[in-house]
């Protein structure tokens, strides 16, 4: 039997005392790869399920995404629990079709400054006022990030939440450097709320508890984390990504964090 999912969780210029968790493969694999995350994630109390359909790898030999047949799998598993689902855009001739399947749009890094893309999922979801989770570039600041939101919300949707995702510098010592900072700067500059990626700026999944952690401490009002069920057989990003077991150990460690803030996990 089906699950009925839980009304939105409200995001612009609501500073509420829930942390949301969005937590899913970096790629949608199969079936029953990701029914798997989505059953992890559904019995933590959690709400969010993301995996990427279409992957933008720097490699062009790399697994590139199953596509549309991913966003079959996400709806369906996203039904069958009554979780959200999230994956990111690429292109704008995906616009439609991704939101037809999804509950949210992710704008990847790459795409930070692609202002015909912003444009068209801004245009897409007007109506729907669906979630756009929109990452920071390699090398973005703070201000052109928030100007970039215009080109979203002038085209009717401001549901908009920020992602900061680690920033390229002279270190090498983690695939990025995060930018902790970015939280609060945002919160003094807008009204919209904050989500740190802590898989991607990590690089290695021993990291990624701290980073985490350190979030939540910070005031994020999300994270996004990247749950395999198997990392070392994953198709992209496999070292980052920690197994359900690992995930479930995190998240009770990020409520009793939480709980010292007054916020709640969810």
């Amino acid at each position: 039997m089906r699950e009925e999912k839980i009304p939105p969780i409200p995001n612009l210029g609501q500073r509420t005392d829930e942390i949301t968790i969005y937590a899913g493969p970096c790629s949608v694999e199969s079936a029953e790869q990701f029914d798997e995350v989505a059953a992890c994630v559904k019995g933590l109390g959690l709400h969010w399920v993301r995996g990427g359909a279409f992957k933008p790898r720097t490699n062009p030999h790399s697994f590139q995404g199953l596509g549309e047949e991913a966003l079959k799998i996400m709806k369906a598993s996203g039904e069958k629990h009554g979780l959200f689902t999230l994956t990111e855009v690429m292109d704008s001739a995906h616009c439609e079709l991704v939101h037809s399947y999804v509950d949210g749009l992710q704008v990847g890094a790459r795409n930070f400054q692609n202002f015909s893309l912003l444009k068209k999922i801004g245009q897409v979801t007007a109506d729907s006022h669906k979630m756009v989770l929109y990452k920071r570039g390699f090398a973005g600041t703070v201000a052109e990030w928030l100007a970039a939101c215009d080109y979203i919300s002038d085209c009717g949707n401001d549901n908009i939440v920020l992602c900061e995702r680690g920033i390229r510098t002279f270190e090498t010592a983690t695939r990025f450097t995060l930018d902790i900072a970015a939280v609060p700067v945002i919160h003094k500059q807008s009204l919209y709320p904050v989500c740190i990626d802590v898989s991607h700026p990590a690089g290695q999944r021993d990291l990624v508890p701290s980073l985490a952690k350190a979030a939540v401490a910070a005031g994020a009002d999300s994270l996004m984390i990247e749950v395999h069920p198997n990392p070392p057989a994953a198709l992209s990003d496999g070292p980052q990504q920690l197994t359900p077991e690992q995930f479930e150990a995190l998240v009770a460690e990020l409520r009793q964090i939480a709980d010292v803030l007054g916020k709640r996990i969810v």
